[in-house]
């Protein structure tokens, strides 16, 4: 099976805290690790300094040896330097207006030519 660097959750009812832990990718979430290289506090300030800790020397070792970061792990260790940031996915046309919204938009755009919607005299 393959090695995955992920989060581990630890804390009390609505109060998380998150080992950062390389695990064998069949273990379960907050079961048996290989090793901890780090912690994760949400429920401390963005700029404090407690709030993410890595172990960098071991977290280049664990990728050298080919260790999988979940997405979460991956972006920590992106803004640390360890790895080039991952690419996010383009939205789909779920967040886009309808077809109708879509057609008076383009209309309003060429009537109006400054995007606001043309008014029709009463």
């Amino acid at each position: 099976m393959s090695i995955k660097i992920r989060l581990a959750r630890g804390g009390a009812k609505k109060r998380p805290f998150y080992r950062i832990v390389v695990a064998d990718s069949g273990s379960p979430r907050d079961g048996r690790f290989i090793e901890r290289i780090g912690s994760y506090n949400p429920m401390v300030a963005q700029d404090h300094p407690d709030r993410l800790k890595i172990d960098t020397d071991r977290a280049k070792h664990w990728l050298g040896v080919g260790a999988q970061p979940t997405d979460r792990v991956a972006k920590f260790l992106a803004n640390a330097g360890l790895m080039a940031p991952r690419s996010r996915p383009e939205q789909t046309k779920k967040s886009q207006p309808k077809a109708k919204a879509q057609e008076r938009a383009k209309a309003a755009a060429a009537a109006g030519g400054e995007g606001a919607p043309a008014e029709a005299a009463g």
